[in-house]
């Protein structure tokens, strides 16, 4: 269950960025109503343009004539002229609005190329109607507005899919807590609990802030919160987070603090942040959107002179310039990094990684080294009874226990804890001591049932020549401490830090993809030593100090290597802030927290593994949907322009209007494939 320990302790371990007044929670939901709004006026704008455009294109001169019909009438053309004028102010006011507030700081982008598209093609039909030769196109108007605005709905859905994660995440938090009240409790709102009120959890509830047991025992199922997927034993004491759910026992916990510190609140506001963090491929993407509407400007007036001086008529020339300015339109590729972006991060954080730096994530896939702290990373980070040997007949294990057990039971020692934690697994019961005294560098000694009983280090063996070489073989990894009973060895008990079990499956997958191991640690070198040749990591340093430690990285970085580090402790915040990309064990403290780039929330190796799979995977769908975006553009630009106009390859307006939506959708559902490997 250590898996989750990390998760547990936490108001610490994800750092706040700046004091948000307003909960990250209200924000969210917030963030999210705008967006709900934005999608609902582009489907509302979109349902009236497909219902105006229908008549638009019966009484378009264009379509009569590929039909064979002639369904002109008295004022027909001024019909036409009024509903295209609806289309092209209503349909097309958000792409207008979009053109201006680009021009306004000098960033021309899509907004612009379309606004520029549509303006171009209305001034040309509405003089057509009064008096100016050649045929309108107020059709393609009419479906290029509607397509557009098709384009614009559905990539506005993909991205609030993508933030739909982050608002499941918020659903977690329920908007009622049961508060106790002297003997009576009342409800009151979740976002007006404070530090140290007491809260009622029935069963089968959610937690409604993080906290710590005061009354009751329960199973709760804190999977979306860790990922671990059994329910975790809450007694009295332990810590829980809000979110989780409630199983059969009724709780009451005494609230740690309000709503915008929860744990909860920090993930979500972790998550806003890195999906609102621009990083460098993104800037990429923003770079190639500009460039593209300058070739796109500059393309169409080309296109017109070209054909406009080669002797074709002045709406031949027209309809060729706006074709090339639509079909240059990169919407594609504005949405090919963002969407990828918002899709990851949600995810990570429902995997157990929380960004807190968008290109140190990116840069994962670049890592050559990683670096491993082995308490609380590799190895469970407490003390654990691995071996009791009892070398009096006369006692069993359990009785050997019970009375190491009566000496320790007032201890905080690491050592100490490791045998309670024993005794408490066996239901072993602890008798009462008299006489207890510290024997100071050497041990503990008292009276438990008449005897004598000392617990001595093995230093105080060979003192008094109570040990022979043959006696006991320690593993290097582990400490051991004798248990003497009148004077007599009665036997002795093992302790090490326990190597988490999903250790050296994590360092295999970082050998398959090329990428080496190294353990950096103030442990002594024997365990060191043998922690590594257990999990077969590439090389270790051991008994290194905090400023040691940032040396190291350098060394490293000094040899070429790109190097990520995994740390917890304060010791480790320097040598996270060197390293490429610092990833900070989530049962760790607030400052390594702060100075890496990457949170794991379970502590677990494999999760780190994870992060640089889920990298690469991450960083090729990024480049998938550039290369989609623009690829698409090289194609269709020259066509529109008319470059194969000999050999009877020309693209229309509509055409490369439908063309444009089709790679948008293309690169959006690229986008969600992104997923986690595990």
């Amino acid at each position: 269950m250590e898996h989750t320990h990390a998760a547990h302790m936490h108001k610490e371990h994800v750092h706040q960025h700046g004091n948000t007044t307003q909960p990250a929670m209200d924000h969210a939901a917030h963030d999210h109503a705008g967006h709900g709004g934005m999608i609902n006026d582009f489907k509302r704008r979109f349902y009236i343009v497909l219902i105006l455009t229908i008549p638009v294109m019966l009484l378009s001169p264009m379509i009569q004539h590929w039909l064979n019909v002639h369904w002109q009438f008295t004022g027909s053309l001024y019909l036409l002229f009024g509903l295209s004028s609806i289309v092209f102010f209503y349909g097309g006011w958000p792409f207008l609005k979009g053109w201006f507030n680009e021009m306004k700081t000098w960033k021309p982008g899509m907004m612009t190329l379309v606004g520029f598209a549509i303006t171009v093609s209305y001034i040309y039909s509405v003089a057509t109607v009064f008096g100016l030769k050649g045929m309108d196109f107020f059709w393609e108007l009419a479906t290029l507005i509607l397509i557009m605005l098709l384009g614009h709905w559905i990539e506005m859905k993909s991205i609030a899919g993508a933030s739909r994660e982050l608002e499941l995440l918020v659903q977690l938090m329920p908007d009622d807590a049961h508060l106790v009240h002297g003997d009576h409790v009342m409800d009151v709102k979740t976002g007006s609990l404070k530090e140290k009120d007491i809260i009622l959890i029935k069963p089968g509830e959610k937690v409604a802030a993080d906290g710590e047991i005061t009354e009751g025992e329960t199973y709760l199922n804190e999977s979306l919160l860790t990922g671990e997927s059994r329910p975790v034993e809450k007694r009295k004491g332990d810590k829980v987070i809000a979110g989780s759910i409630n199983g059969n026992g009724a709780i009451k916990i005494i609230v740690s603090h309000s709503l915008k510190d929860s744990y909860l609140s920090q993930v979500i506001k972790l998550v806003q942040d890195a999906q609102r963090s621009k990083s460098k491929t993104q800037l990429l993407a923003d770079a190639a959107a500009r460039w593209l509407t300058l070739i796109a400007v500059v393309a169409g007036i080309v296109t017109f002179f070209a054909w406009y001086l080669s002797g074709k008529d002045l709406a031949y020339a027209m309809e060729r310039m706006v074709t090339v300015i639509v079909i240059c339109c990169p919407h594609a590729l504005g949405l090919a990094i963002p969407l990828v972006v918002a899709k990851s991060t949600a995810l990570s954080a429902k995997s157990g990684l929380l960004i807190k730096n968008r290109t140190a994530f990116e840069n994962a896939r670049k890592i050559t080294t990683l670096v491993f702290d082995k308490t609380g990373t590799l190895t469970i980070g407490r003390f654990e009874v691995s071996k009791v040997v009892v070398l009096q007949n006369e006692l069993d294990e359990n009785s050997f226990l019970q009375i190491a057990a009566a000496l320790e039971q007032n201890s905080e020692h690491p050592i100490a804890t490791g045998i309670m934690q024993k005794v408490k697994e066996l239901s072993i019961p602890i008798p009462h001591i008299q006489n207890f005294r510290a024997l100071p560098g050497k041990g503990i000694e008292a009276i438990v049932e008449n005897k004598q009983v000392r617990i001595v280090s093995p230093g105080y063996l060979k003192e008094n020549n109570l040990l022979s070489p043959g006696d006991f073989n320690p593993d290097a990894a582990e400490t051991v401490v004798f248990v003497l009973i009148n004077d007599k060895l009665a036997g002795y008990i093992s302790l090490s830090d326990t190597i988490r079990p999903e250790s050296a499956e994590a360092i295999q997958t970082l050998h398959a993809n090329g990428i080496k191991s190294v353990l950096l640690t103030g442990d002594n070198h024997r365990v060191a030593e043998a922690v590594s040749q257990k999990l077969g990591i590439d090389k270790f340093y051991a008994e290194v100090l905090p400023h040691q430690k940032l040396e190291k990285i350098k060394e490293l970085q000094n040899e070429g290597e790109f190097v990520a580090m995994t740390g917890d402790g304060v010791n480790d915040a320097p040598a996270l802030a060197q390293a490429d990309i610092g990833i900070a064990v989530g049962s760790g403290s607030d400052i390594a927290a702060e100075t890496a780039g990457i949170i794991l929330v379970n502590s677990n190796p494999k999760d780190i593994v994870n992060l640089v799979l889920f990298g690469k995977a991450t960083y090729r769908k990024m480049v998938q949907n550039l290369v989609w975006g623009t690829g698409y553009n090289v194609l269709a630009l020259p066509l529109a322009a008319g470059v194969l106009y000999k050999t009877g390859l020309l693209l229309n307006p509509a055409a490369g209007a439908v063309l444009m939506s089709l790679s948008t959708i293309i690169v959006a559902i690229n986008a969600s494939f992104v997923k986690v490997k595990k």
